[in-house]
């Protein structure tokens, strides 16, 4: 959540700080602020969109070579100009941009206001910038080291930009759970949340680690740890293009995302699988394989829609693999007292290799001897450094806040990896083997033909764009896509759905089946065919409006459903990421056409980097 940017060197600090912020707006749009240097520390923010910040900026000479900025998912203190960042100590000397929660702020507070304090906001970010100044001015100190000192106080998760009007060369950030990138330009330094605003400009980074503070000062940079050593920095190199992170003629990021599957899934399995020859490799999996192989048990553990591809995966490792698998919510798992066992197996998988809650969830796994295999699209995030070994997805930027390439770009790797280690097991023949690589080779394929029904699907929508409760019913593998069929009609659209086993549904759903409902069923010709075709029919008896999702060629669900939209015959363990499609689409379509933010839906941002 929220979005840091920072610059310091040659260019227009202002100019460069927004335009960073437009691309960071998606992890948050309650408000935004920047923040300045010229003879004196300035600061203007505004509550709203970043075009709601620009339009109070027009006219305002705001020339500086270091600057800083700012947007907003508000945690502590309601969306509003005073709550937005960037926040100014009480002397109005230093400013901070502050991405996390601390904890013990309440503390913090109660002790600053007995000394006399007076506070502007209701956010615990001023209370970190009040209380790094109370350290400067009483300990007779630097303020790096005041920094340092305070950040060994405070409790809880953050990525900080700090700057100082005494000291406008300097840029002093820190972080601890929330992510912090430097980038590393001729003559310049460029921070952020994330690398999308860096790459403009550099393909040279740093990641920052847990307990990190980077120092940028007479265009040097230095990184300390809070115990005051000096690290010596890991420069990567960015393989994202700026292309990626545009609209490219799309209305919108989602749209474009949607469309992207096609290449995101080939991207996934490009140097890896090899129908034709028979073979299927993944490079990030190596050391740790065998203990993968001889797992007793895995655990996936993923929060939104991440854990709808952990569900999945849930299917296909046990058919495949015979190992018995558990999925959890990772944002539950930590506060339970789980039973690991030294020996089993975590795969954790999230998007942003970000989220605060499934990276606490890796440590607990890991204290307790388990073996940790991150699956993450982000090269460089915290979940990919801090897992034992893993797999990238290989899916470019998703700008979008509802992810769509991302769950089927997950599948596709999680896929590839249940194959391997089934092959490797022997729990699947040499033909199946091939049998299944041929099938996962053709993804690819199988889901630009179900674009091309964009139009119909769109006339779909329009019938139902005003309904107010949507119910998605599935089976085995499609069970999870119907989760995530009503997952995406909710966060984009704000109509209330429910997914649903679809046997689940006499035991209280069919209780709200009535002609104003419409259920989407995903009702593929697998397995479980026959018993979903006897579900319709009870949906239909209470005169429900029956939209599915079939199997090309189906000539007996179309003659019991209102519409239906065709997809391609595959595996039914690799539908999902064919039979996701449509629903990603229908949900697209209602949104727009109810008037909705697609890309930035109300209260929603798009990595959770706080618990």
């Amino acid at each position: 959540m929220c979005g840091i940017v920072g610059y310091i060197g040659h260019r227009e600090a202002t100019s460069v700080v927004l335009k960073g912020l437009k691309r960071l707006e998606y992890r948050g749009y309650d408000s935004a602020g920047v923040a300045v240097i010229d003879h004196t520390l300035t600061i203007h923010k505004k509550q709203g969109k970043v075009a709601d910040l620009e339009s109070i900026l027009g006219g305002k000479d705001l020339t500086s070579k270091v600057g800083m900025g700012h947007t907003r998912w508000a945690t502590h203190g309601e969306p509003n100009d005073a709550n937005a960042h960037p926040h100014y100590s009480q002397s109005g000397k230093l400013a901070i941009i502050h991405n996390g929660i601390i904890e013990n702020y309440g503390v913090l507070k109660k002790d600053l206001i007995s000394k006399g304090y007076e506070f502007r906001s209701e956010t615990d970010s001023e209370v970190f910038i009040y209380f790094i100044e109370d350290i400067f001015k009483n300990n007779n100190v630097s303020l790096e080291e005041a920094v340092r000192m305070a950040l060994n106080k405070v409790v809880g998760a953050y990525a900080i930009v700090i700057m100082s009007a005494d000291d406008p060369n300097t840029l002093i950030a820190a972080r601890k759970g929330s992510p912090l990138v430097v980038g590393l330009g001729k003559d310049e330094f460029f921070l952020a949340s994330d690398a999308t605003p860096i790459i403009e400009f550099t393909n040279e980074v740093v990641y920052l680690n847990d307990y990190e503070i980077a120092i940028i000062r007479d265009n040097e940079l230095t990184i300390k740890d809070t115990k005051n050593t000096t690290m010596t920095p890991y420069i990567q190199t960015l393989e994202m293009e700026l292309e990626s992170i545009e609209k490219a003629g799309f209305d919108h990021f989602m749209l474009k995302e949607i469309y992207e599957q096609p290449k995101s899934i080939h991207d996934c399995m490009r140097g890896r699988l090899n129908a034709q020859d028979g073979w299927l490799k993944l490079g990030g999996i190596r050391e740790y394989s065998n203990r993968l192989i001889h797992a007793d048990r895995i655990i996936i553990l993923a929060c939104g829609t991440s854990w709808h591809a952990g569900l999945v995966a849930e299917y296909v490792f046990e058919e495949f693999c015979r190992i018995p698998v558990e999925v959890e919510y990772a944002s539950e798992f930590r506060y339970r007292n789980p039973v690991i066992k030294e020996g089993d197996v975590v795969i954790a998988i999230s998007q942003s290799g970000e989220t605060a809650d499934t990276i606490a969830a890796i440590e607990l796994a890991k204290s307790k001897g388990a073996i940790v295999f991150g699956v993450c699209n982000v090269v460089g995030s915290t979940i990919s450094r801090i897992s034992h070994e893993g797999a990238y997805t290989h899916a470019g930027p998703e700008i979008g806040v509802a992810s769509t390439k991302a769950f089927t770009a997950q599948l596709t790797v999680l896929n590839m990896i249940a194959i391997r280690v089934a092959h490797r097991k022997g729990t699947i023949s040499e033909s199946k083997y091939r049998e299944l690589l041929v099938e996962l080779e053709q993804i690819p394929a199988k889901v630009e033909r179900v674009l091309k029904q964009n139009e119909k699907i769109e006339e779909i929508a329009a019938v139902y764009k005003d309904a107010r409760n949507f119910l998605y019913l599935g089976r085995g593998y499609n069970f999870p896509v119907a989760l995530e069929g009503a997952l995406k009609l909710k966060e984009i659209s704000y109509i209330h759905a429910e997914g649903y086993p679809a046997a689940e549904m006499k035991h209280g759903p069919i209780a709200l089946i009535d002609k104003d409902m419409p259920v989407v069923f995903i009702a593929t010709k697998d397995s479980s065919y026959d018993k979903i075709v006897s579900n319709v029919q009870e949906v239909k008896a209470r005169h429900g409006k029956v939209i599915s999702i079939v199997t090309e060629g189906d000539d007996l669900l179309p003659t019991m459903s209102e519409y239906t939209i065709e997809v391609p015959a595959t595996h039914e363990a690799f539908m999902p990421m064919v039979s996701v499609i449509p629903l990603q689409l229908l949900s697209y379509h209602i949104a727009v056409m109810r008037g909705c933010n697609v890309d930035q839906p109300r209260n929603l941002a798009k990595s959770v980097t706080v618990e």
